[in-house]
């Protein structure tokens, strides 16, 4: 019986399975006859409406214009049980991740250092793209064709804050190359092939499709990437980003990885982008970028309704650099820039971007929002130098969560002067100290900021500061500008007060 009754089990485990196996299938069909000798018919499977589209001819028509790119350079280190290069994307892959091994340093050395990237040939005459963070420090520069030749290479120019640079190479006869796309057309769903030499294995086609637009990654002012999640890895870095088209619409630039390795959230500089940037590093050896000279900041809810704006857009100016482009143009702290000649603001990489696509020493058009009324400010520029921004270097901006001031005001003495840095003629009133749950502290003020300005209005000393204070704050629910000045800069945060006192 227990036999039998395992067996029965075993058989109705077979029918369950067959059964979800062959669900929704119709197991007898036609004259019941057929159903007696258990003739079992299954309808042919149905074709997919969309056929997924294939890589192949995409990579075989775009591989030989694909590049490896070796770079030679100087470094000093200790030595180490790192089984990598010294200096490659791979053995500073391996050093963040494992650091120093316990008993394996040595004394410091200088040795030559290879690392590897990918890059791309977009003229016949041997012009190559890459990544600047590839031949940065580069002693020498090989690149090696899909064919297997090696050429020496020139670094005609590099752009640090776009991460784009250029090299030639002379190969005594027309090359392969590639055009580049229209990166605006990408968009989120597109399918996207990205070929190079992750992990030193060249000539790796990845795909994916676009995941986002318009990425910034903190990386600097012009940051707009294009976010894939076609696998790259270290290596790919100067490599293109394809559109199915076969026209180049990216340069792979970056990854977000806990790992090190792709976890599906890759970054490509925009094609549009790069194609300004290689021709004026071809035109004059580096990029000329417009200068400003004024901080900024983005505009929050809060801020937003504190400085009587209709929605938070626009880049608010935070601090006016002497004797800059801005400063002589008029343009003042609490001014919300919102358009750029006909191009409009909507956070300040879009200005800093406006500002640095104009040429030195042109005049561009500001509309500025400014004590609740839009203005016009006309500004020459002056032309970017390194260490400077386009716009200058946006200011902190606090969070404003909402929640009394909460804040105990001091006045600037000699010794709070030096103590904080600040300017001989800097006037205003010190942040001594600030109430726990208070809207000043949810607003993200600090002791040591000095309170500058209040709703508009510039403050001299403790009492006009809290005369002003008071006044912003008789309205349950009121946000108050302040603009303080914080570790030598300016900048503004809004305290939203109760909805009811």
């Amino acid at each position: 019986m227990k036999t039998t009754s395992r067996r029965l089990r075993a058989g109705l485990a077979g029918a369950l399975m067959a059964g979800t196996a062959l669900s929704g299938m119709i197991l007898w069909q036609g004259h019941p006859a057929n159903a007696q000798n258990g003739a079992i018919s299954v309808p042919a499977i149905s074709q997919p409406a969309v056929a997924l589209p294939g890589f192949a001819d995409l990579a075989a028509r775009v591989r030989p214009a694909v590049v490896t790119i070796t770079t030679t350079e100087r470094v000093t280190q200790a030595s180490t049980n790192s089984p990598f290069p010294p200096g490659s994307e791979q053995d500073q892959l391996f050093r963040r991740h494992f650091g120093e091994q316990p008993g394996m340093r040595g004394p410091q050395q200088q040795r030559p250092a290879n690392a590897l990237g990918s890059g791309f040939i977009v003229s016949q005459d041997g012009t190559v793209i890459t990544n600047n963070h590839v031949v940065r420090n580069a002693s020498a520069v090989k690149v090696k064709l899909d064919d297997g030749r090696e050429l020496n290479a020139r670094v005609v120019g590099r752009d640090e804050r776009t991460d784009i640079a250029v090299l030639k190479i002379d190969a005594g006869q027309p090359l392969p190359f590639l055009a580049l796309g229209d990166s605006n057309a990408a968009r989120p769903g597109d399918w996207v092939v990205a070929v190079g030499n992750p992990f030193g294995l060249g000539g790796t086609v990845t795909a994916g499709i676009v995941s986002a637009r318009g990425r910034d990654i903190g990386v600097g002012p012009y940051d707009d990437f294009i976010q894939i999640d076609a696998p790259i890895n270290s290596g790919n870095s100067g490599g293109p980003l394809f559109g199915l088209d076969g026209s180049v619409i990216g340069v792979n630039t970056a990854i977000f990885s806990p790992s090190g390795g792709s976890v599906g959230i890759g970054f490509a500089i925009p094609s549009n982008m790069v194609r300004q940037v290689v021709a004026q590093i071809q035109a004059n050896g580096r990029v000329e970028r417009g200068f400003l000279g004024a901080s900024t900041q983005p505009v929050t809810p809060a801020l937003a309704r504190s400085l009587r704006l209709a929605k938070p857009e626009g880049a608010l100016v935070g601090q006016v650099e002497a004797d800059s482009p801005a400063a002589q143009g008029g343009l003042r702290p609490g001014d919300v820039v919102t358009q750029v000649g006909d191009r409009a603001v909507t956070n300040p990489r879009d200005l800093a971007r406006a500002i640095g696509d104009a040429r030195p020493g042109s005049e561009v058009k500001l509309s500025v929002q400014r004590d609740g009324t839009m203005q016009e400010v006309r500004v020459t520029l002056a032309e970017l130098r390194d260490g400077q921004a386009a716009s200058g270097k946006p200011a902190a901006a606090a969070e404003n969560r909402g929640g009394p001031v909460g804040v105990a005001l001091a006045p600037i003495t000699p010794q709070a002067r030096q103590q904080l840095n600040l300017p001989a003629n800097a006037a205003g009133a010190v942040v001594a100290g600030i109430r726990p749950d208070s809207p000043a502290a949810e607003a993200g003020l600090r002791e040591g900021d000095v309170i500058v300005g209040v709703a508009g209005r510039d403050v001299g000393d403790v009492q006009a500061a809290v005369g002003a204070i008071r006044e912003a704050a008789r309205n349950p629910g009121a946000a108050i500008a302040l603009r303080i000045l914080r570790e030598g800069r300016s900048a503004f945060v809004a305290v939203e007060m109760p909805a009811q006192g």
